[in-house]
């Protein structure tokens, strides 16, 4: 098989045609928040995506029993288009059916988080093919199961920055062995702040952090460089302490996000516990779908006897670390 090396440059080609490339994330789902403030009154928080510049066509419906009043004009806040108002939904929202119009148009998802009248916070995650559910009346633990494993799974494969950090991983450590047990500290080290910072154990405030993300990918990419030029960096002697220290750092990442979201306070450990697991589902995808691109590259090369690109080899290590500059300097922006 051909090196990671000759071919990566592929896989990092298609990376930074993805939408999001930009801020390093994908497109941020929408979200519907209904928290019960007094007998049934609830305080609404609907978030809508931007698209092409203005909100996205979609709409918030109520159960039947609630004021179906007109929403607020939304107002955008820097990252969405923000609503808040209050709804009487006589004898609480158990039993009614929350949908989002105009979702099936979409290709995004609609996070619906709402709280039971004895207190109980729950999720559910909307999407295209299913913009609608019905309240249950006992909050169901294999729901909350599903949906923070789909939403860690689908939270990695956004974030582009976590991929290329990923990648460049997969670059430089080689060898199998040396590249299981890299990942593996990557994922111990991510999973303990992920649950540090989401119980409120550890405090970063988000933009350094975000930063230091973006630094950890340049240092990698500058790595690969000194690898190419005959000279052994940190990540190739010892790469899994290079990637626990940096999974620390992304973890909070991870943290960050599912902060965004919330968490059931039913089942807490349930959710985070599925999050962190649809991380590692999506991670381990990741790899498989880079390990089988570069047979595949290998495989094409070798059957059309195509000649070697000398430049090849450099392109994926100038791609990330230039893609992890920009990113650094916009996030040191927002400080």
């Amino acid at each position: 098989m051909l090196t990671l090396r000759r071919h990566i440059f592929v896989l990092a080609v298609l990376l930074i045609s993805i939408p999001g490339f930009s801020y390093g994330h994908a497109l941020q789902p929408g979200y519907l928040e209904l928290r019960l403030v007094d007998t049934d009154l609830y305080s609404v928080l609907w978030k809508k995506p931007a698209s092409s510049g203005k909100p996205m066509a979609i709409s918030a419906v109520l159960p039947e029993n609630c004021d179906q009043a007109k929403p607020p004009q939304t107002v955008w806040d820097g990252s969405a288009y923000l609503a808040r108002w209050t709804a009487r939904c006589v004898d609480g929202i158990e039993g009614g059916e929350i949908r989002i119009d105009g979702l099936d148009k979409t290709s995004t998802d609609v996070l619906v988080r709402f709280v039971f009248a004895n207190g109980t916070v729950e999720s559910r995650r909307l999407t295209p093919g299913d913009s609608s559910f019905t309240v249950p009346a006992i909050p169901s633990r294999l729901e909350v199961v599903r949906t923070y494993l789909i939403l860690g799974f689908k939270h990695i494969l956004d974030g582009i920055d976590h991929l290329m950090f990923v990648l460049a991983l997969l670059i430089l450590v080689k060898d199998v062995r040396r590249l299981i047990v890299t990942v593996t500290a990557f994922t111990l080290a991510h999973s303990l702040t992920l649950v540090g910072a989401t119980l409120g154990l550890i405090r970063i405030p988000g933009p350094p952090l975000e930063a230091a993300i973006a630094l950890s990918i340049m240092f990698v990419a500058s790595e690969i460089m000194h690898s190419r030029s005959g000279k052994t960096g940190l990540t190739e002697k010892w790469p899994w302490v290079v990637a626990f220290i940096f999974g620390l750092l992304h973890g909070f990442g991870f943290a960050g996000a599912l902060a965004q979201i919330g968490l059931p306070q039913s089942s807490i450990p349930a959710a985070l516990l599925f999050f962190n697991v649809g991380v590692e589902i999506g991670q381990l995808f990741f790899i498989v779908c880079v390990l089988s691109i570069i047979a595949l590259a290998g495989a094409i090369i070798r059957r059309m006897n195509m000649p070697r690109m000398a430049c090849a080899p450099a392109v994926p290590p100038y791609v990330i670390g230039s893609a992890a500059a920009f990113w650094t300097i916009q996030r040191l922006v927002d400080f």
